[in-house]
C-alpha cells in the first residue's frame, strides 16, 4: 500500500486530488517571491487544489560559474519562512549538502534532493535525519528501479516521509526524454510520485552557458502525467519567464496557469 506524506496541512499520496508544487526556480528577491506565493495560494484555493510553494535559496548546479544562484541560505531561508507564515502554505526547497539540511529544515516542510545529487548518501541521510519530508528527484542518469537505493538510504534514518520525482532522462546532446513508464514503476516503490513538468522540457546546456527549454511542451507532458497517475505535479512558474534569472526557458508564465490547472483537474476527475 502506498504511503502518504504530510507537509504542513497538505497530504501527498493516497489518492486524489493531485497536489500542485510550484513557484519560481530561485529566489530573485523578497517582493517577487511573496507576490508569486500570494498569487499561487489564491489560485489554488479557488480551484480547491492542495498547494506546496517551491523556491530555492541557492541553485548550486547552474551551468556556468557566472549564472545567478539566489540569495544564499541565510537570507533565502528568511524569505521562505516568511512565505510559509504569511500564506500558511508548506514550503519546498533544494538542499545541496549535508551541512545545509538542518538549517533548511527550520524554514521548509519538504527538503528536495536535486537530481544530480540523488545518489549522494550523506545528503540523503542528513535530510532523512531532520524528520522533514524528503523529495528525491530521480537522476537523469538513473532507471526508475535504481531509486530504491535512495529510498533505502532515507529509510535507514527511520524517516518514511519520502517522495520521488520524475524529471526526464538524459540522452546527451542537450536533451531530455520523459518515459511515462517511469511513473508506475516509481509508484511501485511505495511512495508518492511527483511529475516535474517543467524540468522535463529543459535542454541542459542548450544555450551554451545556460540551459534552454521547450516551454510549449509543459502542458502536454503534464496532461499525460495526470492521465497516467501521479500524486503531485511540479511546475516552475514566473511572472515573466523570459526575464527570469534562472530556468526561464522551461518556466511557465503565471498568467497561463489557471487554465492548465483546470484542465489537469478535469483529467484527474475523469479517471
Amino acid at each position: 500500500m502506498q504511503k502518504e506524506v504530510i507537509a504542513g496541512s497538505v497530504r501527498i499520496g493516497g489518492g486524489k486530488p493531485f497536489v500542485f508544487i510550484g513557484g519560481p526556480c530561485v529566489i530573485e528577491g523578497r517582493d517577487i517571491t511573496l507576490r508569486t506565493a500570494e498569487t499561487l495560494k489564491r489560485l489554488t484555493t479557488s480551484l480547491d487544489i492542495p498547494f506546496v510553494f517551491k523556491c530555492s535559496y541557492d541553485k548550486a548546479n547552474r551551468t556556468s560559474i557566472t549564472s545567478y544562484r539566489g540569495l544564499g541560505i541565510e537570507e533565502g531561508l528568511k524569505v521562505l519562512e516568511e512565505v510559509r507564515e504569511t500564506f500558511d502554505v508548506p514550503v519546498l526547497t533544494d538542499v545541496h549538502s549535508a551541512q545545509e539540511a538542518n538549517m533548511a529544515a527550520q524554514a521548509a516542510d519538504i527538503l528536495q534532493v536535486p537530481a544530480f545529487l540523488s545518489r549522494q548518501t550523506d545528503l540523503l541521510v542528513a535530510c532523512g535525519l531532520t524528520g522533514r519530508a524528503v523529495n528525491v528527484k530521480k537522476g537523469q542518469f538513473l532507471a526508475p528501479d535504481d531509486m530504491r537505493h535512495a529510498v533505502e538510504k532515507i529509510e535507514s534514518t527511520g524517516n518514511r516521509s519520502i517522495m520521488l520525482t520524475e524529471r526526464g532522462v538524459s540522452f546527451g546532446y542537450h536533451n531530455l526524454v520523459t518515459d511515462f513508464r517511469s511513473l508506475p514503476l516509481l509508484r511501485g516503490l511505495g511512495y508518492p510520485v511527483v511529475f516535474d513538468a517543467t524540468h522535463s522540457v529543459q535542454l541542459p546546456g542548450g544555450l551554451g552557458g545556460a540551459s534552454g527549454g521547450e516551454r510549449q511542451f509543459i502542458f502536454p507532458l503534464a496532461r499525460a502525467a495526470v492521465a497516467v497517475g501521479v500524486d503531485a505535479v511540479f511546475m516552475e512558474v514566473h511572472e515573466d519567464p523570459d526575464r527570469a534569472l534562472c530556468d526561464g526557458p522551461n518556466s511557465l508564465p503565471l498568467r497561463s496557469l489557471t487554465d492548465i490547472l483546470k484542465t489537469l483537474k478535469r483529467i484527474e476527475d475523469s479517471l
